[in-house]
């Protein structure tokens, strides 16, 4: 199958529809499953990827904000690693969202995520994101009371509000110039179970786990309706959601790149044109530039000859003043 199908296949075009026991955690889209067999495509892609980054910075009209959400061991860490690669840092920002700070909670939930937007020409990265409050926080109500919202408005309906309220602050970035990918990376529990008896088994990777992820496995089927409810509710024109099978880290990889690559291309980007006093500036200077005689090679600069010229000179005549002063 081809990048751009298996890309349509995951994006979520038709949200009322959408049901998360249709997407196979496991699904190849038809790549190999072995890695290294895929890697070549993927550093075309990261190639393709870093070419359009390059465009978007000097364009400096838009920005891209990617989101990453998908259960601990999803692969978000390796999407990172591997898929941005190739992006110059100067142009990129990842932000990963833990749990709120004290100055945080003191905002509404959307306020965190305002303050990290990426600027123009730029590509924001959030490593989990504002939708942590429509899914950890639904999941563990207890955490939405550490919040200090009024009673009258944490009634039953708050998850629909809070969906209205992310799409229109979603709607007001994207009609401000910012183009939003949003990620699901959807791993099976077996999956998700491996990868965590791996990271018991490595000393180097044992600091990733925390007892919270047994805890977070225990509610699997509550984060299920979660995401579901989460993808159904907000993922509109302005602000797609991919479904992606992260059960293979590197299907996963190679379809997030290509999400990104699609969505950098609809912007049509292309650098900016010089033209006028600007580009008569440019030729006066490449003229001036060409027209520098360079050194040659081992011959003493002309400031050098003339140095040893005036030393020189010197040095004569201080020999004829001390021969008069001795006649």
């Amino acid at each position: 199958m081809k990048l751009a199908k298996i890309v349509k296949a995951c994006r979520i075009d038709k949200p009322g529809r959408f049901r998360l026991a249709d997407h196979d955690p496991a699904e190849t889209f038809g790549l190999s499953t072995e890695a290294d067999n895929v890697k070549p495509i993927l550093a075309d892609g990261i190639r393709r990827l870093a070419e359009m980054q390059q465009r978007l910075y000097a364009n400096g009209r838009w920005a891209v904000l990617i989101v990453l959400q998908g259960m601990d061991a999803a692969g978000k860490d390796g999407v990172i690693k591997h898929v941005i690669s190739g992006i110059n840092p100067q142009g990129c920002e990842v932000h990963a969202f833990k749990a709120p700070s004290s100055e945080e909670l003191q905002h509404d939930f959307l306020w965190r995520a305002e303050k990290y937007l990426p600027e123009r020409g730029r590509i924001g990265i959030f490593n989990r994101s504002h939708y942590e409050e429509v899914l950890v926080v639904r999941v563990h109500p207890d955490m939405l009371e550490r919040q200090k919202l009024p009673p009258s408005v944490t009634g039953k309906d708050i998850w629909k509000r809070r969906f209205k309220q992310i799409n229109a602050f979603e709607r007001h970035v994207a009609w401000n110039g910012t183009r939003i990918v949003k990620f699901h990376l959807r791993i099976s529990k077996e999956e998700q179970r491996k990868r965590f008896l791996a990271r018991l088994e490595e000393p180097v990777k044992r600091w990733k786990f925390s007892m919270g992820d047994v805890t977070d496995r225990q509610r699997w089927d509550e984060y299920m309706t979660a995401y579901e409810d989460m993808i159904r509710s907000t993922s509109t024109e302005e602000a797609p959601w991919y479904v992606v099978p992260a059960d293979h880290k590197h299907v996963a990889r190679v379809v997030v790149c290509a999400a990104i690559c699609e969505a950098l291309a609809k912007l049509k980007l292309d650098y900016p044109k010089i033209e006028g006093k600007a580009l008569a500036e440019l030729k006066a200077a490449e003229r001036a530039l060409k027209a520098e005689k360079p050194d040659r090679p081992g011959r003493p600069s002309t400031r050098s000859n003339a140095h040893t010229f005036h030393a020189g000179t010197a040095k004569r005549r201080l020999r004829l003043r001390t021969r008069h002063k001795s006649e």
